[in-house]
């Protein structure tokens, strides 16, 4: 899974073949042993928990960077490699 970001201990993640997601837009983010699936452009939690804070400090940033996240949806989908997306400062 190709990293697009990782901020305040968050690592950002992309990959289109989700057996569960395949036709939504979504990203994956790690933080310790938490895991989350999160649409775009809603930042809606599909999968998985974050701490609430680092929750909205994500959902913030996909706020933020919504056509970049989008633009390397796009990417992904024809499997062209996707570009890194400045970190939340």
């Amino acid at each position: 899974m190709p990293t697009i970001s990782m901020f305040y201990g968050i690592l950002v993640s992309m990959f289109f073949k989700d057996i569960d997601y395949h036709n939504l837009p979504h990203i994956h983010a790690e933080y310790q042993d938490f895991n989350v699936v999160l649409s775009i452009p809603e930042g809606e939690v599909l999968k998985g928990s974050l701490p609430i804070k680092k929750l909205k400090m994500l959902q913030a940033w996909i706020v933020i960077h919504e056509d970049e996240l989008m633009t390397d949806w796009k990417l992904t989908v024809r499997g062209e490699p996707v570009f890194k997306i400045e970190p939340l400062r």
